[in-house]
């Protein structure tokens, strides 16, 4: 009797064979021009510029004339 049985390591194997197809598909393969994330991920744009305000701090007030 063993310390590991061997279904441990096949289930080790069998998870780091996925991990690396997983990976290697995300990352993409060096023979492709656009990987999975590519594909599925749009690219970020930058958003458009807002619209210059008019400084408005050493404006004068409105005189009020109603008093």
């Amino acid at each position: 009797m063993g310390l590991f049985k061997p279904d441990l390591y096949r289930a080790l194997g069998l998870g780091f064979v996925l991990g690396c197809a997983a990976l290697f598909a995300v990352m993409g393969s060096p023979f492709s021009h656009k990987s999975l994330a590519e594909q599925v991920i749009p690219s970020a744009t930058a958003a458009t510029a807002a619209p210059a305000l008019p400084d408005q701090t050493l404006v004068p007030a409105e005189q009020d004339n109603t008093r």
